[in-house]
């Protein structure tokens, strides 16, 4: 069992991108507050539903014009799309009102970046992983990463970046339509601009379009075969890894509802060992001498009967709190632990224990109905019931609850309250109009063509027939028996 954390030292969560609804932040506050730490927050105002928590010891605002830089003036941006004067100025400030050297957890791929670049220059006042200062920008952008799965022998899919949009066009034909349009630095991407970091390529025309729009969007355009989605395929991996690839907390785990539909984030996850996906991570790790929290996804490709690897993230994903053994160890705490000269280590892990982000999970299950019910109820059931995991304060040692909430805890209420009232006022409508349209073109839908099937009816393996020692499992070898194949 790990030793308990050092309330000495406080945590700073730093989080560029404006967004209200994170509930990866709030599980950063809550296990870190728990465990008797004093958090602070970098916030986007005093009345988000975030900086309700009980747990949060003071929230910093952004400035109102925020941190970013930008790609078109020549600002002392780099690729981090942060503007490195104004963020150590904002850094430096929150730093003094904290008082002492601080635990650095960046909550964003432009934080973590950025953070990185700066580490030198906030020596003394912040605690971030050893590392070269390039590595978050390294793995995050999306044209690198590719190049590195192919040097290391890890499944990604084929990846094309035109150098026109006479290219675009041609490889738009060669890996098939539809595909996937991906910027490879996707956090440059002005805010609020009509640009998004993924789309779904269904034309030529639409494929010479973005190209000609990469000036706008500050990095390269990347067209990439599209891997099929479908039940059990989306699958993740949350870890913290200190020197020599030691894993220090984390696991894999299979998102069985995600908001959108089919390609969003996740709203109701489980925790499940996947030897394939872990041993992709573990590669990545040994490659990189990677140290810090990293978030990965995958995509299982049925035509190849490989994990994809679709995207790395330097930094905590939304559904960490997943990932919380039976001491209470996550990867947040895991992290405070090694960067205070403490060691982490992991108590037994909870195969099975389920997250739900409550407000994704009901537009998702409603959007499933009525072929698949509402898996909320069978997510509830085990030995805990659902509430925002431990319940409870002091050393945070209580036993994880096996469903945990991202908004709503029984000792922690306000955020789930304030995020329901301004989500259904704010992102709700903008939700719900979503899931109308969706419904209307279902009911549309005059016939619905079953997913293809093996001769067993599952996985396309013979029935009774294992699979051999070290192929990729398919994802109906690691069901379980809460989530039965309809």
């Amino acid at each position: 069992m790990s030793p308990p954390l050092d309330t000495e030292v406080p945590v700073l969560l730093l989080r560029l991108d404006r967004n209200p609804f994170h509930h990866g932040t709030l599980g950063a506050i809550r296990s870190l507050g728990r465990a008797g730490v004093e958090v602070h927050a970098v916030v986007e105002s005093p009345h988000c539903p975030i900086g309700r928590s009980r747990y949060l010891r003071q929230g910093h605002h952004l400035p109102a014009d925020g941190v970013r830089g930008t790609h078109r003036t020549g600002e002392t941006v780099d690729a981090g799309g942060a503007s490195d004067d104004r963020l150590e100025r904002m850094l430096r400030q929150i730093s003094d009102r904290i008082g002492r050297p601080a635990v650095l957890i960046p909550m964003d791929d432009m934080g973590a970046i950025a953070a990185a670049r700066l580490a030198g220059r906030l020596a003394g006042r912040f605690l971030l992983p050893e590392q070269p200062p390039e590595l978050p920008q390294q793995v995050a952008d999306k044209a690198r990463l590719a190049a590195m799965c192919g040097e290391l022998g890890i499944p990604h899919p084929p990846t094309v970046s035109p150098r026109s949009a006479g290219e675009a066009a041609a490889a738009a034909r060669e890996l098939g339509l539809p595909l996937i349009a991906k910027w490879s630095r996707p956090w440059l991407l002005p805010q609020g601009g009509t640009l998004r970091s993924t789309t779904v390529v269904t034309t030529e025309d639409q494929a010479r379009a973005l190209y000609r729009r990469s000036g706008e969007a500050g990095s390269r355009l990347l067209l990439q075969r599209l891997v099929p989605g479908g039940r059990d395929t989306d699958w993740f991996l949350h870890g913290c890894f200190t020197g020599g690839a030691v894993r220090l907390a984390g696991g894999a785990g299979r998102k069985e509802r995600s908001w959108p539909v089919g390609a969003g984030l996740t709203a109701i996850g489980r925790w499940l060992p996947n030897p394939e996906v872990e041993r992709a991570a573990r590669l990545l790790a040994e490659h990189l001498d990677y140290r810090g929290i990293l978030d990965l996804d995958f995509r299982f490709d049925s035509a190849t009967g490989a994990y994809q690897l679709l995207d790395f993230n330097p930094r905590p994903g939304a559904q960490f709190r997943l990932f919380t053994d039976r001491s209470g160890l996550d990867v947040v705490r895991a992290l405070h632990l090694d960067l205070t000269g403490r060691t982490a280590t992991p108590a037994d892990p909870v195969p099975g224990r389920v997250f739900v982000a409550e407000n994704y999970a009901l537009l998702s299950s409603l959007a499933a109905l009525p072929s698949e019910g509402l898996p909320l109820t069978s997510a509830r059931r085990g030995r805990g019931s659902a509430g925002g995991g431990e319940g409870g304060e002091g050393d945070g040692r209580k036993e994880p609850r096996e469903t945990e909430t991202a908004w709503f805890a029984a000792d922690d209420p306000a955020p789930f309250f304030a995020m329901a009232a301004a989500w259904l006022g704010q992102g709700g409508r903008k939700a719900a109009v979503r899931l109308g349209l969706r419904l209307l073109r279902r009911g549309r839908q005059a016939v619905r063509e079953p997913a293809p099937e093996g001769p067993d009816g599952g996985s396309g393996r013979a029935a009774g027939t294992p699979a051999p020692l070290g192929a990729p499992r398919t994802p109906a070898d690691l069901r379980t028996t809460e989530h039965p194949t309809a």
